[in-house]
Parts: C-alpha cells; structure tokens; sequence
C-alpha cells in the first residue's frame, strides 16, 4: 500500500449518498462494541444510510477481541505503515501487540464489502482500525487513517469518516 490522494470530503459524500451498499462501523449503529463497552450511536450516521443496505462491521471484534478490551495505539505509523510493516498496533498500557488481530478484522470488514457489493464505507474516526483522518499514534492524534480504512482503500473502496457528516 503506497500513499495516495484521498478524494475530497465533497466528493466523499457524494460517493456515499449515490451508494446503494455501505459497509458502516457498527458502533455508529449503536452496537455496544467499541474497547470501552460502548457504543457510538450517531444520528447523522443514521439519517445518512436512510435509504441505503447497510453492512454493519466491527474489525476488531470480527477478529476475536473482547468488548471491553484495553485501548490499542498504532505505533511507529498509521495503518498504512502497518501493512507495510513499518508500524504496529499496541495495547496502550500493556504494550501488547495487537498487529494480528487488526488485520485479520481488516480482512474480514474487506471480505464483508466484497460480499455484499459495498462501494463505500462509513466508519468511526480516531479508531486505530476506522479513523479515516486522524488517529491514536503513540498516544497522540495525528493526521492518517487506521488498518481498516488503509486496507479498504488500497482495494478501492470510498472510506469517509463520521465526522464528514
């Protein structure tokens, strides 16, 4: 995976609003699913996939992870660096490294698009596996997108955050 520009947020959510399939991180649905045991519920979110088949996901708990699980910072990089093997996914406190588990969610969120025909995906910004924009990086929030988003984009599909609503 290699650098690349992104469409513009206008151009992101015109690519949502002509999709007929969107792949949505299923924390702005309102599944209890994030690390914390909660949820993201987003009305915006809502009001947007109105009239759209909706893919729910949740790349880390698609690979296994617990709900609650400690909080993971991607590390050395953004998912993009993590494909490339420059960067890591780690457990904030513990120092545990997560990478495996990020990207197999990352595959099945991929393999979830493909199945359903999802040209575009919505998912929660500043996630070390959604963030389409920004994200966690050593504790701090940078510019970049996580595993997910990185993977989804490399294979074509539109990625906007929920926060370009």
């Amino acid at each position: 995976m290699s650098e690349r520009a992104l469409p513009s947020r206008d151009e992101r959510v015109a690519a949502l609003r002509e999709a007929r399939v969107v792949l949505v991180s299923a924390c702005l649905l309102g599944e209890a699913c994030r690390y914390d045991g909660r949820c993201q519920r987003s009305e915006r979110v809502l009001a947007a996939l109105e009239d759209k088949d909706v893919v729910p996901v949740c790349p880390e708990v698609g690979s296994g992870l617990p709900v609650p699980r400690p909080p993971v910072d991607l590390r050395g990089g953004t998912g993009v660096d993590v494909w490339a093997g420059r960067a890591t996914a780690v457990e904030r406190a513990a120092g545990i490294d997560r990478t495996e588990p990020f990207q197999r969610g990352a595959r099945l969120a991929l393999d979830a698009a493909r199945r359903f025909g999802a040209t575009v995906a919505l998912l929660k910004e500043k996630s070390p596996s959604c963030g389409s924009q920004r994200v966690y990086e050593s504790g701090q929030l940078r510019a970049g997108e996580g595993i997910t988003t990185a993977l989804l984009r490399a294979e074509g599909i539109t990625v906007l955050g929920d926060e370009d609503l």
